[in-house]
């Protein structure tokens, strides 16, 4: 009996030992046997209670005043040092120097890397991770960091509380081509199967991020791909970048999944996790509807824009007004108390007898003599 009670948990710990590692070897992928609903039979953390993607539902969502805005850290201060690029089989990568940042979190977190998440088919199939109201984008971009102020690398953040931090920003197509997009799929052809990576030329980083990074989704979830540790601190932007019909059709039929050497080639295609439950997790916003602080950039412009157009127009109107006024005399604006012009005629009869009434009153006034009347006067014997 000690002998049996020894040899099953023995048994237990060996079967254990072997499973792990062959786990944490598996390759995995977004359809197949080892696709998507089998994933967490060989990563078990991937079955969690708090996974990531998920849908956000507006009327769900809950707005914390305490959340400030984000802000890169040396984002566009790329320098001389280049970019490394590369396809893992499941994304293109793009490793970022640790000397870029995120301010505005809890903690202080430092850049690892940012990657593409894409569907097919071209413009409105879909191709995003998360989804707005049930509505998904035709791609996804994610800036994944880690804290660097409670943990010393990627590695070792990934599987701690509270050790990473993405961004994440949904990408739609429109009729312009990003041209900031244009330093990752310019290089695609260079990387178009697994494990193959190049050096690219330096770029401004925050050229990719969207103009109004003050407006935002906040929850907490984990990382969409396997082995889904629950670590992450998400921050989905409401507002959206977009890029040219071209450029989606680049990234969607440029890479591989498959290696160079392998027979059977596969186009690296629908890289993205379906959306799951949110289990109870409150999605936090940024921003409240209605607040004029909370409108997005272009909107400011235009509020700003339309309220110097009305000034300067009113400007004009009252500077015409007063112009007007001061440019025409009083008798022309009232013209029914303007007196008529008398004739020089007239007034010259009208001084005579006036200056005569005076030289009368002066000789009288001066002892001159006077005139006696008729009823005095007698006639002489």
């Amino acid at each position: 009996m000690d002998w049996v009670a020894l040899f099953f948990p023995l048994t237990v710990l060996l079967s254990r030992w072997i499973v792990v590692p062959a786990a944490e070897e598996t390759y995995w992928t977004y359809t197949g046997l080892v696709g998507q609903s089998q994933w967490s039979t060989y990563f078990p953390e991937c079955s969690g209670y708090s996974q990531s993607p998920i849908d956000v539902v507006t009327s769900q969502t809950k707005h914390d005043p305490t959340l400030s805005p984000l802000t890169p850290l040396g984002y566009s201060q790329h320098g001389n040092q280049p970019f490394s690029l590369y396809n893992n089989g499941h994304t293109v990568v793009i490793e970022l120097p640790d000397w870029m940042g995120l301010r505005g979190l809890p903690w202080l977190y430092t850049a690892a890397q940012m990657h593409l998440h894409w569907g097919s088919g071209g413009p409105g199939h879909g191709g995003s991770e998360h989804t707005i109201d049930g509505e998904s984008t035709d791609a996804e971009l994610h800036l994944v960091h880690y804290n660097s102020d409670l943990y010393p690398n990627i590695s070792t953040a990934m599987t701690k509380e509270n050790g990473l931090a993405v961004l994440g920003i949904l990408i739609e197509t429109g009729p312009e081509n990003n041209q900031a997009f244009d330093n990752i799929l310019n290089y695609l052809g260079r990387v178009r199967h697994a494990d193959q990576k190049v050096f690219i030329p330096a770029f401004n980083i925050e050229a990719l991020l969207p103009g109004n990074m003050w407006r935002y989704y906040r929850y907490k979830g984990s990382l969409t791909t396997p082995p889904c540790d629950q670590t992450v601190l998400w921050t989905l932007f409401q507002e959206r970048i977009s890029i040219s019909q071209a450029q989606l059709l680049k990234l969607e039929t440029s890479l591989y999944s498959s290696r160079e050497e392998e027979p059977d080639k596969m186009l690296l295609q629908d890289n993205y996790r379906s959306t799951l439950p949110p289990n109870n997790r409150v999605v936090l916003t940024s921003f409240s509807e209605g607040s004029l602080k909370d409108l997005s950039s272009g909107e400011v412009t235009a509020i700003v824009v339309g309220v110097m157009c009305g000034c300067v127009g009113l400007a004009v109107i009252i500077r015409f007004i007063v112009k007007t006024i001061r440019s025409t005399s009083s008798w022309d604006v009232l013209p029914s108390i303007r007196p008529t012009p008398m004739p020089r005629a007239n007034m010259s009869e009208k001084q005579n007898e006036q200056k005569q009434d005076v030289a009368l009153s002066l000789t009288s006034g001066a002892g001159g003599p006077k005139e006696e009347p008729l009823s005095s006067l007698k006639a002489e014997p």
